[in-house]
């Protein structure tokens, strides 16, 4: 796109009720040559516009070759996402992007790939999981870890059981707060990687949700001996501009919005729970 700052007008062919307030839009440009133009990379976000009400940054969760249509899965945490929920199919937003940094998927070809997430922090890692599902050949074993507070929590539960049925994949899911018809570990989902079956010296892991899951599970991996180099983190912070020039997703010397959000753990483990950033 052009102009940063300049949304363009996309169609929602499709509404997804994920779970009661959770929702997926699925979209599309009305501008043929700007919708042939477009793409993304697993990680990177858009920022969605609701005429009247506001703008937020959306993790993009579809695969970048399915770019003709493109899936935005949101909680309703605020004024904006509360005015988009209600939105239906035929309805039209404002888009522009993509924006960031996104995972490093050409890094991690040929290696085990490990997605360790917390709450809906599973949303930037969906459009991983497809990418890597559309070129198995490319990589080795998957390992999905996914932890919820409570086991009503758990979304895309239809996906977990399909995935899990994959050669060589690991599904590994835990719930702090659990009902007696939960059939998987509860407890932190940085428990489970006891349990995940990946080599450790040729492994990619991949990580997002809250910033003390992120930083506990870092912990646990290097421990097991995974390089800090192969251990990356997507931060959440609240981007105005994605652009760099507001200042509100500052983060040390960085701006989470054009820098990140996906970070090597190097180059942030510094400011990990340090309390002003």
């Amino acid at each position: 796109m052009n102009n940063a700052y300049l949304p363009h007008e996309a169609e929602i062919v499709a509404r997804i009720q994920e779970a009661p307030d959770i929702f997926t839009l699925r979209l599309q440009f009305t501008n043929p040559e700007l919708q042939a133009n477009y793409s993304f990379e697993p990680g990177q976000f858009n920022m969605l516009y609701l005429h009247g009400v506001g703008e937020v940054p959306i993790s993009i969760v579809s695969d970048p070759e399915n770019a003709n249509l493109y899936d935005h899965t949101i909680r309703v945490v605020g004024r904006v996402t509360k005015a988009m929920a209600a939105l239906q199919q035929g309805d039209y937003i404002g888009v522009r992007g993509p924006y960031g940094r996104g995972w490093p998927m050409a890094e991690a070809e040929g290696r085990d790939v490990v997605l360790i997430t917390g709450g809906l922090g599973c949303a930037p890692v969906v459009s991983v999981i497809n990418y890597v599902l559309q070129r198995r050949e490319r990589f080795g074993r998957l390992v999905i870890m996914q932890g919820v507070k409570h086991s009503n929590d758990l979304i895309w539960r239809e996906q977990y059981a399909a995935w899990s049925k994959l050669p060589d994949t690991q599904i590994l899911l835990a719930a702090n707060e659990t009902t007696p018809h939960w059939a998987f570990d509860s407890g932190f989902v940085t428990d489970l990687l006891d349990k995940a079956n990946f080599e450790a010296d040729n492994a990619s892991a991949m990580l997002c949700g809250p910033e003390i899951m992120m930083q506990v599970a870092s912990q646990r991996l290097l421990e097991k001996h995974v390089a800090a180099d192969d251990i990356w983190l997507s931060m959440e912070r609240n981007m105005h501009c994605a652009v760099g020039h507001c200042g509100h997703c500052q983060f040390g010397g960085q701006f989470i919005c054009k820098d990140g959000p996906v970070f090597p753990l190097p180059a942030i483990s510094h400011l990990l729970g340090v309390k002003g950033f």
